[in-house]
């Protein structure tokens, strides 16, 4: 299965998604978590692609982007290729995660629909604001204030995630010169010197995250739910830590009202498998009710 992205942009969105079928028997040793070496299974007709072919910033058709640079994903392989990678690695193959969470079709449906009818309510209210942020940024970035990257949804599903700019143009050939300050496989730096001066304002005020309501409206993600990683932050992740990965992604949860940047990757990862098991409409609207002071407190957002 192959996953084609074009240049997105929320004001002119367009996707080229191609599919490839391909068997639906694979053998236990390609379906075997790289991390752990122990196996996942998933609901049946779930889509998925090969993570640790994402991990890699040299794919045939295309570029990985580790920062905000390249908008352009490639991962179409020969079969061949895919194949002969598969005997020599029995861990190279799909990762995947069972869905958990609150399942019951009632609460899907409502949560559903309130994604919906929030996503545009904040877009008709921030739009002015959305409005301004992108004209400033298109003089200062060479006509691209936004960008995309992939990262990892529900049940490992890929999708396209939207951002205002916030780093260089050049932010991926600059990554190896800045140190991570966090824990676990996350990249973060207070002061990441590939942050522009408006975008570290946008950061901190979280107004870099506003096209991700166009995520919302796609069904990429939710209001409320675990934050989606990078694929190449998912390949190094231990077996229990992907479990935050069961359910949908979303705009805030615990971790954004409980400090952000601010706790070690292994709590953040705790605070949002308490997400899945504690997943329901009281939780979400508590979690949404508390995510505005903490925005305008500013707290580990960098």
């Amino acid at each position: 299965m192959a996953l084609g992205v074009g240049d997105v942009s929320p004001l002119g969105m367009h996707f080229a998604f191609s599919w490839q079928a391909r068997g639906e028997s694979r053998s236990a040793e390609n379906i075997r978590g790289r991390a752990s070496g122990s196996e996942y299974a998933a609901p049946q007709g779930t889509n998925f692609i090969m993570l640790n072919t994402l991990a890699l910033t040299d794919t045939a058709a295309g570029t990985f982007p580790t920062a905000e640079g390249s908008a352009t994903i490639g991962l179409s392989r020969r079969r061949k290729t895919s194949r002969r990678r598969s005997r020599r690695d029995p861990h190279n193959g799909p990762i995947r995660i069972p869905a958990s969470g609150n399942r019951t079709s009632a609460y899907q449906a409502v949560k559903r629909g309130f994604d919906i009818a929030g996503a545009l309510t904040l877009l008709v209210v921030f739009s002015p604001l959305m409005f301004a942020t992108f004209c400033v940024l298109f003089l200062t970035t060479r006509g691209r204030p936004f960008f995309s990257q992939t990262r990892v949804g529900e049940c490992g599903r890929l999708f396209p995630m939207f951002k205002f700019r916030t780093m260089r143009l050049d932010a991926d050939k600059m990554q190896r010169q800045v140190v991570n300050e966090q824990s676990g496989p996350v990249f973060k730096n207070r002061r990441d010197p590939r942050i522009t001066r408006i975008g570290r304002t946008l950061r901190s005020t979280s107004i870099d995250e506003m096209p991700q309501l166009f995520n919302v409206l796609l069904g990429h993600m939710s209001l409320v739910g675990p934050r989606p990683p990078v694929p190449k932050e998912v390949v190094e992740y231990k077996p229990w830590q992907r479990r935050r990965l069961s359910v949908k992604p979303g705009l805030t949860c615990l971790w954004q009202v409980s400090g952000r940047c601010e706790i070690g990757f292994e709590d953040w990862v705790r605070m949002d498998i308490w997400y899945t098991k504690n997943q329901n409409l009281a939780t979400d609207l508590k979690l949404l009710w508390q995510t505005p002071k903490s925005v305008l407190s500013r707290r580990g957002a960098y």
